[in-house]
């Protein structure tokens, strides 16, 4: 098996615009300051899942809000600390980083409800309640994707 070094997004006009619409603005650029799994940081990480989450609904033809699915993957890590810091005190971050990153989020950002259900509900089965789109259910399953690519170090940050 090759392995990837990296994760590539998507060229098209669309995915561009839509993610510059989040990621040039809120705090969005502190995300490059904190470390998601092994090196790769929560920016780059939320980049990538975000461009798997679209790959999966254009290839699977999904009839989905695709300008909601991209922001909702972007913001779905917008929790805005380092969670491997063990000295301030968060435990379970598993199960309590989905809500403190839609407080985050929507303090930046105006999200919708689809957005909203991405972003608390991406942790499923740790968060109590499935996910109620088909949006939110690509990014759960994607996230778990490229946390297990980069816990095992089958892509790293560039």
């Amino acid at each position: 098996m090759k392995i990837k070094r990296t994760i590539k997004l998507p060229q098209d006009r669309f995915f561009t615009q839509t993610i510059a619409t989040v990621i040039e603005t809120g705090r969005y650029a502190f995300l490059k300051n904190w470390v998601q799994h092994a090196g790769v940081s929560t920016y780059r990480h939320s980049l990538w899942v975000t461009a798997l989450t679209y790959r999966l609904a254009r290839k699977l033809k999904l009839k989905v809000d695709y300008c909601s699915l991209i922001r909702g993957s972007l913001l779905h890590d917008y929790y805005l600390y380092d969670w491997h810091d063990k000295h301030k005190g968060l435990r379970g971050h598993g199960f309590k980083h989905p809500a403190i990153s839609y407080k985050r989020a929507s303090e930046d950002y105006m999200l919708n409800e689809i957005e909203k259900d991405m972003i608390v509900k991406h942790m499923f089965p740790l968060t109590p309640f499935p996910p109620k789109y088909k949006e939110s259910f690509c990014l759960s399953l994607c996230d778990k994707i490229v946390s297990l690519l980069e816990i095992f170090r089958l892509v790293k940050d560039e």
